[in-house]
């Protein structure tokens, strides 16, 4: 069964436009078919903790001699990076939070980006190779090419870099901005825009939901 990893990681369940957009993705993924299946996480709701071990970073046979992470962190850790090898799409959610990812979405990344275990430290493999990655992001301003704060934005260079380069997924990017239009004056004239990009968001994720992946 052909099987979506979908993780949300804003604090706003109500008014997020990541969560909006990661569900049009989920209902036109489940559209497919009932074979489609979803495993959800949502990091705000139930977080996922910071690794508290520094072994915890490296698999098994690259720590050094006697050291292991606490028993209930490597349980989690198994748990997480069992769910993303098993999972034929990855979703995630991830809102910019000033200039950068929020830190629950950072403490998922941390459990599964484990060399010699998800991405390659020396002659290992990369198990999610070539699957891919919709990242959908939102940015409460305007981050455009040209513009003074075009190189602001922290949160999704550094995720492509670790699901690209890392993990050798194929990252698709979904992108709303003007988030901010409807609550900062200043930004105001801009609220057409911002409700066309998230429009588009939405119809570009339903149509990534619906094509992504093998087939039932």
């Amino acid at each position: 069964m052909p099987r979506l990893l979908q993780l949300d990681s804003s604090i706003d369940p109500v008014r997020s436009r990541t969560r909006m957009v990661t569900a049009a993705f989920a209902d036109a993924w489940r559209g497919r078919g009932d074979g489609f299946t979803v495993t959800a996480r949502d990091l705000h709701a139930d977080p996922v903790p910071h690794l508290t071990s520094a072994a915890a970073h490296w698999a098994p046979h690259l720590r050094r001699e006697g050291e292991a992470p606490p028993e209930a962190e490597a349980a989690l850790q198994r748990t997480l990076i069992d769910e993303l090898v098993a999972a034929d799409v990855l979703l995630i959610g991830a809102p910019m939070y000033n200039y950068s990812l929020p830190s629950t979405l950072k403490a998922w990344i941390d459990h599964v980006h484990v060399p010699g275990v998800t991405t390659p430290f020396g002659s290992e493999t990369q198990p999610v190779a070539g699957r891919p990655a919709v990242i959908v992001t939102a940015r409460g301003a305007v981050y455009d090419p040209g513009t003074a704060t075009e190189g602001w934005d922290h949160a999704v260079p550094p995720l492509r870099l670790v699901l690209e380069e890392a993990l050798g997924m194929d990252a698709t990017v979904v992108t709303t901005d003007l988030t901010l239009a409807d609550v900062v004056p200043a930004l105001a004239d801009r609220l057409p825009r911002a409700e066309a990009e998230l429009a588009a968001a939405m119809a570009r994720a339903a149509e990534l939901g619906r094509t992504l992946g093998p087939a039932a």
